[in-house]
């Protein structure tokens, strides 16, 4: 059952955010006015990643309303539970006598663990919500300065600061294995792109030097970068770290981390704040929304598109806040990395690219690393059946 769940996550996750590529790409092109006179690109990220949000929201709250059970009441299916009934809270706080009854130890009086606590579960919501709002508009900077290999080589390396920000934040150990497929599948994808032909290289790094202009471009891309990378290895580890402490499911998680995203980011394009170059650059003391509705009805070809990125992200998302809870943000980046190799390789298939005898040395030690994670999983998978066997004949036998 679990390797048929991974199997279902992972063809979710790239048949949905293949097409949602395809839009995001669209996207990043310039866009004909109405008149047809002019054309320019549409660069408010906040408005995209509010869209995305929103539909998000909806798609989780439908699918946890599709699945909620008869016995359960709506706070409940939303993945909220009674802060009096917390696991430590109770524990501590009851005992049986010997009829089998409950009652209270009244010798001490415990307070609730915040740590099980809604409010304190909320906080954490609000904590992703806020690395991700952020983190979007830095990467769609990054693109401003440094050219798209760069791009994606650094974003390739993102199991690094998750791994990163899971032990400094949380502490959290993992197998050693873990430790062996980081490291390959991050050699294999940065020898995939360092291998690229040097025409490539040569005319896109020409290009990308004079459309941002300045001799410290790339190194304001890089720092751009580097800030998007650690806010994602801190939405990781974050999130783990709530599927870790309470039970909730992923789609909940999803539910109330796009309203609050939502939330935050229309609220910032709502008010009439200046100029910010990575957050509101179309601030200019009018409302970002404002700015980016009237490129709407003065561009229609972004209609089709930002529909598109809407809808294939919010249903993508389902199937990423399903493997995030059955199988952790380690195995959930491994999944969207090699996902970036199929779409590179279903190129090179449909447009008849010739890829170098490096890349495919990168695209097998990745699909290596692979290899090794699904052999260790299997193996764990089968003595897990191996010892619950054993118990169970155990039980029989008594």
């Amino acid at each position: 059952m679990s390797f048929i769940r991974l199997i279902f996550c992972v063809a979710g996750v790239y048949s949905m955010f293949l097409w949602w590529a395809i839009a995001q790409e669209r996207l990043s092109v310039p866009f004909q006015s109405i008149d047809g006179k002019s054309s320019d690109k549409f660069r408010s990220a906040l408005f995209l990643g509010t869209c995305q949000s929103f539909l998000s929201s909806i798609s989780a709250l439908t699918y946890i309303l599709i699945r909620k059970k008869p016995e359960e009441t709506f706070k409940q299916a939303l993945g909220f539970h009674d802060d009096k009934q917390s696991p430590s809270s109770s524990s501590v706080s009851q005992t049986q006598n010997g009829n089998g009854k409950a009652h209270t130890n009244g010798s001490a009086k415990h307070k609730p663990d915040t740590r099980f606590s809604s409010k304190s579960l909320l906080l954490g919501y609000a904590q992703c919500a806020t690395f991700i709002t952020f983190a979007a508009p830095f990467g769609f900077a990054a693109l401003s300065y440094i050219s798209y290999p760069a791009m994606v080589l650094g974003k390739s390396c993102k199991l690094v600061p998750v791994m990163i920000m899971n032990v400094l934040l949380y502490r959290r150990r993992f197998a050693p294995h873990k430790y062996l497929v980081v490291a390959m599948v991050t050699t294999g994808i940065t020898i995939f792109m360092g291998f690229g032909s040097d025409s490539q290289k040569h005319g896109k790094k020409s290009a990308s030097s004079a459309s941002s202009g300045g001799p410290y471009a790339s190194l304001i891309g890089t720092a751009y970068l580097l800030i998007n990378l650690a806010l994602d290895g801190a939405i990781n580890s974050t999130q783990d770290e709530i599927f870790s402490r309470y039970k909730v499911s992923g789609q909940q998680m999803m539910l109330w981390i796009n309203l609050m995203c939502t939330l935050i980011s229309f609220t910032l394009m709502a008010l009439p704040l200046p100029s910010i170059p990575v957050l509101l650059p179309s601030g200019n003391g009018t409302s970002e929304l404002l700015a980016a509705l009237n490129f709407v009805r003065e561009h229609p070809g972004v209609v089709s598109p930002l529909v598109e990125f809407s809808v294939t992200g919010a249903l993508g998302q389902l199937f990423i806040f399903e493997t995030l809870q059955h199988f952790g943000s380690l195995t959930l980046v491994t999944i969207t990395l090699t996902r970036k190799m199929f779409t590179m390789l279903l190129s090179v298939i449909v447009y008849n690219h010739q890829l170098t005898p490096g890349q495919w040395l990168g695209a097998g030690v990745v699909f290596a690393g692979i290899s090794v994670e699904a052999f260790v999983k299997r193996k764990d998978v089968h003595a897990k059946r191996v010892l619950q066997e054993k118990e169970k004949a155990k039980l029989k036998s008594l």
